[in-house]
């Protein structure tokens, strides 16, 4: 080709290139903002991601897009997209979950946006010090059935006793959510739901806020007990950059987890914006966004993982077994299970000290007030620090003449100072010395009036409101008369309120009991509540998760 001909080819082809880039860079009328809002995990990256995008000058409508990207966390935004105050056009929340506990809450004039899929995934994991990993060796297998039989309540015996569960909050963490629901679905199918609900009473009082205060608390130590808890992959990784004196390690559990998903969703209504989050969320999919992702310790959305996540550095580069994603409702129902359970504890113990309370019991060496105090002691370790408990004692004349009940201990907070020692330690010291009166007999259903009048009139709207009865079972023996059987079940059904539920949970011990319990059954099912029969002071720890599921279902556990 003559000389001239190639230097016009060039200038047609420069002219062409020039014209291309224009069209595709055209700035021409200004700026178009597009603003991100992210979890403060990604938000770094994504920041990272947004200035090189930014710098590329796409151009929708001669606008050039310029994206900023701000971090707040998935909780919050959540109550400003419910609000429908939510400042932003993107909103990239840290899970799927989050979206799913958004649609269970807002009124039909909110529209749930629904995302444009997945940008980032970070499996939900269990995390120890490794300085302490080769102790779990041989004491709990990385599981959430583990887990679960670790921290439950009403199993002293059991893995608790060497290891130290730490939760996160998860009405606070996407993460602490997501485990939630990996450890109810895996307990649930595997029939433990009696542990589950001992379990995640114990730990709602021991919850971290987030995965770098528990990952911090790996470190303390807690007696002999070796703690463990849940973070997302990514917050280990991070924590581990931070170089501190021990370095937490990745436990992946054997059913198989959750993940955290990173879903990108337009929030958007101006078309010109929908535009540029849509060509943003194509930049997001490239290789060279994916690729600053995984440096900072993120997977793909296909669970692809980087050298952040090598085994050098103690992970498994490996995508673990996925556990089937929740549905709206499971999550929903899961989320209201942990919030009743969290709720404090305001329970009044009426304590049976009636003539034949004194009698043995066959078989043992206990009398049946004996083995009433101890079942009542033995509750008592039940429960956190910040419940509210009391005490009243009952026979017939208790109190003076026609009163057949006794205040011991009031209610109220057990780190609270009753006369100069705590609640808890007063408690304590009635139980151990507590007596029957030889000449008494039983005005339970006088006592169930009163106490329950009382625990109506006092009820805390921030806490499970219960009256527990413990007794030999022998029934309403009051030879002058007062609230007959018929009467004490017609009052309780007419008093018992579901909006403001105040349930009886009655435990009986002794040989009578079989006999009283068609009448103790129909008491506490009048209120909600729940009947034993205790052939061992032991079993009270299963009565009272068993009385805790109940809570949990009412006022339908019937139905």
């Amino acid at each position: 080709m003559p000389l001239a001909g190639a230097v016009a080819l060039a200038v047609l082809l420069g002219v062409a290139a020039f014209v291309i880039f224009t069209r595709e860079h055209d700035c021409s009328a200004g700026r178009l903002p597009l603003r991100v809002v992210a979890s403060p995990d990604i938000q770094p990256a994504l920041n990272k991601i947004a200035g090189t995008y930014t710098k590329a000058l796409h151009s929708i409508d001669s606008k050039c897009v310029e994206v900023t990207v701000a971090k707040e966390t998935s909780a919050k935004a959540a109550s400003a997209v419910a609000a429908g105050k939510f400042a932003g056009d993107i909103w990239v929340p840290d899970s799927s979950l989050i979206l799913s506990q958004l649609n269970s809450r807002v009124s039909e004039q909110v529209e749930v946006p629904q995302p444009a899929g997945s940008i980032a995934s970070s499996p939900v994991v269990l995390a120890t010090a490794a300085s302490a990993a080769a102790k779990l060796e041989g004491t709990l297998k990385p599981s959430w059935s583990a887990l679960v039989a670790a921290a439950n309540v009403a199993d002293p015996d059991g893995p608790g006793k060497k290891v130290r569960v730490v939760a996160l909050d998860p009405q606070k963490s996407s993460a602490g959510m997501a485990a939630l629901m990996a450890a109810s679905g895996v307990a649930r199918e595997a029939g433990q739901s009696k542990a589950l609900v001992g379990a995640l009473k114990e730990l709602s009082g021991q919850v971290a806020a987030d995965s770098t205060a528990l990952l911090a608390s790996l470190t303390v130590k807690s007696g002999g007990k070796v703690p463990i808890g849940v973070s997302s992959e990514q917050a280990i990784h991070v924590h581990n950059t931070k170089k501190p004196e021990t370095p937490a390690v990745a436990l992946y559990p054997a059913e198989g987890t959750l993940s955290l998903d990173y879903p990108l969703t337009v929030l958007t209504k101006d078309l010109a914006t929908q535009k540029a989050a849509a060509d943003f969320r194509q930049e997001l999919a490239k290789e060279s966004a994916l690729k600053v992702l995984r440096a900072q310790g993120f997977r793909g959305p296909d669970g692809t993982a980087g050298e952040a996540l090598s085994e050098a550095k103690g992970f498994v580069p490996a995508a673990p077994k996925a556990l089937p994603e929740p549905d709206v409702k499971t999550v929903a129902t899961v989320s209201q299970t942990w919030t009743r359970l969290n709720l404090g504890t305001r329970l009044l113990t009426l304590l049976d000290v009636s003539g034949t309370m004194a009698l043995p019991v066959p078989g043992t060496n206990l009398t049946r007030m004996q083995a009433i105090s101890k079942i009542a002691t033995e509750g008592l370790t039940l429960f956190p620090a910040n419940s509210e408990m009391g005490v009243w004692m009952f026979s017939t004349h208790l109190d003076g003449q026609g009163k057949d009940w006794k205040e011991v201990v009031s209610v109220g907070p057990l780190t609270q100072s009753v006369d100069g020692v705590l609640r808890k330690d007063a408690l304590a010291r009635e139980l151990a010395s507590v007596q029957a009166k030889a000449t008494g007999d039983t005005g339970l259903n006088d006592t169930i009036k009163a106490a329950y009048t009382e625990m109506t009139k006092t009820y805390a709207r921030d806490r499970i409101n219960t009256l527990l009865i413990l007794t030999d079972g022998a029934g309403n023996d009051d030879p002058d008369g007062g609230v007959s059987d018929a009467e004490i079940l017609q009052f309780l059904k007419e008093t018992y309120n579901p909006e403001r539920p105040v349930s009886i949970l009655l435990i009986a011990f002794g040989p009578e009991a079989q006999a009283g319990k068609r009448q103790m059954d129909a008491v506490a099912r009048a209120t909600g509540g729940e009947a034993y029969i205790a052939k061992d002071p032991l079993q009270v720890r299963d009565f009272f998760l068993q009385g805790m599921e109940r809570r949990l279902c009412s006022p339908n556990c019937d139905g």
